[in-house]
């Protein structure tokens, strides 16, 4: 019995299409039934026997055509049920109009309206039938679910229960919901009531013997998530969100990906919206070059290059073995795309000359920077070395070589720079404006901190975290603007596609952040008590720190371009001789190991350019 059935599931199409035409069939003589009134005396057996194999040819054509052989019954949608009503009405359209050339008048035409009806019910009722007995005898197993309560009463709370209840391995079964529209009170969803406001949810938890909330609200974000979250910690109970919205839009996850509450959730970022027509004419099939590939932008910045379907992508970087990871990622996830992976330094001219002459890039991401402030201003001979001049050896490569655009990450902190880092990037932003009348399109992009990279505080936090504290925060009142990789790295392409040459763009970064706040948040979704349980110590501002970033400086301004969270900045002009003087004098101070000398050039550039 066992192996017929195998057999049987390993034909499943040729099955599917047998049991169609057998409810077919029976729609149709069910029809001639109940037109005659059940006399098989007075059935026209001859007019059904011979259109039979018509409506059976019509039928299975059109059935194929719009994919209903296709469809896993017991997950039948109403997606499913419409895709049938459309297939079934075509083709008794179809079969009518046949019938009617050849017989005229001696086909009763009640037939129609009377196989079109049955035909569906027996066809959508198979099919709902079958997810019902499904769903009863998933809820009649002797199986433990977790008793869950969700936030929300709205199209993703919907989309989870139905995946709750067709999936058995998530594991739970939901007693209640909870919105603050007033509207929803008493409502239900798939049978489940709307309990009351989510104020409420402590209380609601706690009486129903809740073991775990779920978060179906991916668009809310800010203070309104904060109060959610806030309203959970407050029951004591493990809870979990859906997938952020802009994973949703861009197909990265599914409904029913559970996961646990990240800070990232707590920034009220929103899905950012791209022009992606401009983005593939920008760069499908093209030969793109990312510097610092193995970084935490600069691998991001290549996973979503890959996506584009450029025609190569080389990734340059010292980091050996972080680059052979990201190589490895990339090659597995996109097998067509032809990656190339190149161990070197942006500092080595020689090697940066070579590797663009001969896989000729089109267009340039350059990535590679020393980045952490209290280190390069510890280093800071070694962060103008590589910021400044690692920047010039590559776009002095890219410009002999005809490469068409070179994209410069820099970053906020290049705005009125108190730091060496911030100064290394002001004058990296210089470099590319002295050489802006090249042919090549020379293009900078600046925004905040990337929360969750190699150089942003949270993985601090979690490692201090990991080790029962303290948290160290630099001063109460430091704040900080952050973006998600996923938000910064599509808009820095949309920045790059933008550019004519000789611009500066700046991302949209919303509000700044406190630190002590986010620090707080983080011990709080580790289910943990701030103060209580992790201490939080503040150890002052750090050298080359300030209390609150800047956007722009005070003869700055940002003027709006195609896309509403991209501004380009309109910057001072400068005498490009000038500035070329004073390179070489910094470069001369760096190579004589003059320290104070070096900075202070420095920062007397970047005030100046």
């Amino acid at each position: 019995m066992v192996r017929a059935l195998k057999r049987l599931v390993s034909y499943r199409r040729p099955v599917i299409i047998v049991i169609h035409g057998f409810l077919v069939a029976v729609a149709y003589l069910l029809a001639f039934l109940l037109r005659f009134e059940f006399d098989f005396a007075s059935l026209p057996w001859k007019l059904v026997v011979s259109t039979f194999p018509l409506l059976i040819a019509i039928r299975t054509g059109i059935y194929a055509w719009f994919h209903v052989h296709e469809g896993l019954w017991r997950y039948v949608s109403m997606q499913d049920l419409l895709m049938i009503l459309k297939a079934t009405t075509v083709s008794s359209l179809l079969f009518a109009g046949s019938v009617l050339l050849v017989f005229d008048r001696a086909f009763p035409r009640s037939i129609f309206v009377l196989d079109w009806l049955l035909c569906l019910a027996l066809v959508c009722g198979v099919r709902v039938m079958l997810r019902s007995l499904r769903e009863v005898y998933r809820k009649s197993r002797p199986m433990r679910f977790r008793r869950a309560l969700i936030v929300g009463a709205g199209d993703a709370a919907e989309m989870l229960i139905r995946e709750i209840e067709r999936n058995p391995a998530l594991n739970y079964t939901v007693l209640g919901l909870v919105d603050d529209d007033q509207r929803k009170r008493g409502r239900r969803i798939h049978g489940i009531e709307v309990l009351g406001t989510i104020d409420q949810l402590p209380a609601l938890s706690s009486g129903l013997g809740i073991e775990e909330i779920l978060i179906a609200v991916p668009a809310v974000r800010g203070a309104a998530r904060q109060r959610i979250l806030q309203r959970c910690g407050e029951s004591e109970l493990p809870f979990k969100s859906v997938p952020a919205m802009n994973e949703l839009l861009l197909g990265k996850a599914r409904i029913g990906q559970l996961q646990e509450v990240r800070v990232e959730d707590l920034l009220g970022r929103e899905a950012v919206r791209l022009d992606l027509d401009q983005l593939r004419r920008e760069l499908r099939g093209r030969r793109i070059m990312v510097t610092g590939a193995a970084g935490s932008i600069g691998s991001e910045l290549c996973r979503q290059l890959a996506t584009f379907e450029p025609e190569m992508l080389i990734l340059l970087d010292r980091g050996e073995s972080s680059l052979y990871f990201v190589d490895l990622e990339l090659k597995n996830d996109y097998p067509s795309l032809k990656i190339v992976a190149v161990v070197g330094d942006i500092l080595d001219s020689r090697q940066v000359g070579e590797v663009i002459q001969s896989y000729a890039p089109e267009i340039i991401y350059h990535a590679a920077a020393y980045k952490h402030v209290p280190l390069v201003e510890e280093y800071p001979l070694e962060g103008i070395t590589n910021n400044v001049f690692g920047t010039e050896v590559v776009l002095r490569a890219a410009l002999q070589n005809g490469v068409k655009k070179f994209v410069l990450i820099s970053t906020d902190k290049a705005v009125r720079p108190v730091g060496v880092m911030g100064m290394t990037k002001r004058v990296a932003e210089a470099l590319l404006q002295m050489h802006s009348e090249n042919p090549t399109v020379l293009v900078a992009v600046r925004f905040g901190n990337v929360l969750g990279s190699d150089g942003s505080v949270l993985p601090l936090f979690q490692r201090q975290i990991a080790r029962g504290g303290p948290i160290t925060v630099t001063d109460p009142a430091a704040s900080r603007y952050f973006m998600l990789s996923s938000e910064a790295v599509p808009l820095v392409l949309q920045a790059g596609a933008l550019g004519q040459g000789g611009e500066i763009f700046f991302l949209d970064m919303g509000e700044p952040v406190r630190i002590l706040e986010l620090a707080q948040n983080l011990v709080r979704l580790s289910g943990l008590e701030p103060e209580k349980d992790i201490a939080i110590k503040v150890i002052g501002l750090r050298p080359g720190e300030r209390l609150r970033e800047e956007l722009v400086m005070d003869d700055e301004h940002l003027l709006p371009t195609e896309h509403r969270k991209v501004f380009m900045v309109r910057s001072r002009s400068f005498n490009r001789e000038d500035l070329r003087r004073d390179l070489e004098e910094l470069r001369c101070l760096v190579e004589a190991r003059d320290r104070v000398g070096s900075v202070a050039l420095l920062k007397g550039i970047a005030s100046r350019y």
